[in-house]
């Protein structure tokens, strides 16, 4: 009976951890906070500077003009730079400003520690069924994203 429940317990279990992690990452905000598709752009940024308006919609699995509408709002938000691409004029290259890697950085550190606080709670069995877990967790990731880019 386990076996069949297995894939949903582990969705499920995923997201909630998202959840919780943002819901109390958010609380310490004393500045506006970004949404979720927000943040994923600005992290693409951050590891892909001067990508491509059209790359990051397809890497971020998002329709074009979902993507220029996050652009628009980052932009408007002092986050995000837009330039002109200079090998193809009409494509726009993004960059982060200052204030969206102070805010990156702010947001990745909180992260660690939080996430660090709460598994330090757990016993080392749990922990280390944890540590265990990751490479069969980022194997997971990685062909949920082949699949994607399939189709």
């Amino acid at each position: 009976m386990e076996h069949e429940t297995f894939p949903e317990d582990l969705a499920d279990t995923l997201v909630r951890i998202q959840r919780l992690i943002r819901r109390r990452l958010r609380g310490e905000l004393v500045m506006p906070r970004l949404r979720g598709a927000e943040v994923e752009l600005l992290r693409l940024v951050e590891s892909r500077p001067g990508i491509r308006i059209s790359d990051a919609a397809k890497a971020l699995h998002l329709a074009g003009n979902s993507v220029s509408t996050l652009v628009n709002q980052l932009v408007g938000g002092g986050y995000l730079l837009r330039e002109t691409d200079p090998a193809d004029r009409r494509a726009a290259r993004l960059l982060l400003t200052g204030a969206a890697e102070k805010r990156l950085a702010d947001w990745q550190r909180r992260r660690a520690e939080l996430v660090s606080r709460q598994v330090s709670r757990l016993d080392e069995t749990d922990r280390e069924a944890l540590r265990a877990a990751l490479p069969a967790l980022r194997k997971l990731a990685v062909t949920l994203h082949e699949e994607a880019e399939e189709s």
